[in-house]
């Protein structure tokens, strides 16, 4: 724990520090190029301080294990303000009947502080989407919600990279059995090169899934994902996902592999 700790505020030293150039947090026109000249909104699972521009949307499909598929939609209300739905199951893409979640998810984001040129993006939100099946006898996702949240980003340009540091603290609400419900932490890195590649990796400290007692919890090993991001339309991304790296799933004998497509468009 004191490691861990340690790891973040080490982390969160250098994100409010780093000198660069930054990241456009908000598009004022229809002239926008390409998806990756907005700021990510998502790691892989963790959120970032970025937002939609107002009167954008995106929506996506994320394949996932056991033939499990997650849909959803964001709409970008304000420059600074977002929200999404989002609903799935296990076994859509099988052949036998889909176990569906338990509800529909919903999220919403408010960036509080725009990046300045040495101070960060800060961002809070709210969202009950977890990933991975639905275990109804745990009343959880697999890979737990985020809750309720706070985020900084900091973003700054390495070599001919656009490249962003996030870290954040989160609450999760779901009614776990177990309760392992305690304050959480998270951090992550992404960098957009070659004009239409990108790479993002995260790591969470899962603080609020290592309980012993709890058949449910992780290996205490935290939750690392990486994933890279295929530009292939203007309006399309591809991204290839893999998850849990550390393998902390007791049930899982090598890390998870996903899929996740997003079309973003204006309205």
């Amino acid at each position: 724990m004191i490691k861990k700790t340690g790891l973040l505020f080490i982390f969160l030293l250098i994100t409010l520090l780093t000198a660069g150039n930054i990241r456009a947090q908000m598009v004022e026109n229809s002239g926008q190029s390409t998806l990756f000249d907005l700021p990510p909104r998502n790691l892989v699972d963790i959120p970032t301080a970025g937002t939609l521009p107002r009167g954008y949307y995106d929506i996506g499909m994320r394949v996932y294990y056991n033939g499990g598929g997650l849909g959803y939609i964001d709409i970008g209300l304000s420059n600074r303000f977002m929200l999404g739905i989002s609903y799935g199951a296990e076994g859509i893409f099988a052949n036998y009947k889909p176990t569906w979640n338990d509800r529909i998810g919903f999220s919403l984001k408010f960036r509080v502080v725009d990046e300045l040129e040495y101070f960060p993006a800060i961002t809070v939100g709210y969202s009950d989407q977890g990933y991975g099946p639905w275990v109804e006898s745990a009343r959880r996702y697999t890979f737990k919600s985020r809750g309720f949240y706070g985020v900084v980003s900091r973003s700054f340009y390495f070599y001919k990279w656009t490249a962003g540091w996030h870290g954040g603290i989160n609450y999760c609400m779901e009614d776990d059995v177990y309760e392992d419900n305690e304050v959480n932490f998270f951090i992550g890195f992404d960098a957009t090169f070659n004009y239409n590649m990108a790479f993002l990796i995260e790591y969470d400290f899962a603080l609020n899934d290592d309980k012993s007692s709890s058949p449910m919890s992780g290996k205490g090993r935290g939750y690392l994902n990486f994933s890279i991001k295929w530009l292939f339309t203007d309006n399309l991304e591809i991204e290839l996902i893999a998850k849990d790296l550390l393998v902390n799933r007791y049930e899982a004998d090598t890390f998870a592999r996903e899929i996740r497509l997003t079309y973003i468009d204006s309205f």
